[in-house]
């Protein structure tokens, strides 16, 4: 038709989701690695301060990783992962929640992309409605958490290949 033109529509999801993205210096597979490995999840897993315990890990489709993340205040926080879809060393699917059982559980999708010798990781949360995604940025700081989570995996990983260097 003439005169009209396509615009990109925002995705349905849009006001339930938060999608954050960091490049890190390091190979596409050792990021990915990271997420695969509990001896590496434990090492970098959550925002500035937090520490993790896992209870169980499982790295399938199907499987989960049971864990408490510790808070610098001392508060413990149970939290749970589903791994729902795994394509190495590209996709991760992933629903997290607080227990197995949690009605608030919500689905990231975590995409690993070449960029040049660096990986650019994109992480898309999408919440059960938009309450519960403001709650998760004003109450718990999503946004920056994740962001601090991602950080924390670019040093490890960063780490890991200045240490194969030095070796």
């Amino acid at each position: 038709m003439a005169g009209t033109r396509q615009e990109r529509a925002e995705p349905a999801t849009a006001d339930r989701e938060i999608v954050i993205s960091r490049v890190i210096d390091a190979p596409r597979e050792l990021v990915f690695e990271a997420f695969t490995e509990v001896r590496h999840l434990s090492r970098w897993w959550g925002p500035e301060g937090f520490t993790t315990t896992t209870r169980s890990f499982e790295f399938r489709e199907g499987g989960e990783w049971d864990f408490v993340l510790h808070g610098p205040d001392g508060t413990d926080y149970s939290e749970w992962i589903r791994w729902l879809r795994i394509a190495p060393p590209e996709l991760i699917v992933l629903l997290h929640g607080e227990s197995r059982d949690d009605p608030n559980a919500f689905e990231s999708v975590l995409t690993f992309t070449p960029d040049g010798a660096a990986t650019l990781i994109l992480m898309r949360t999408v919440f059960r409605t938009k309450e519960q995604r403001d709650e998760a940025v004003e109450k718990y700081h999503a946004i920056e958490g994740g962001r601090q989570t991602l950080n924390s995996l670019a040093a490890y990983v960063t780490e890991i290949v200045r240490k194969g260097a030095e070796g």
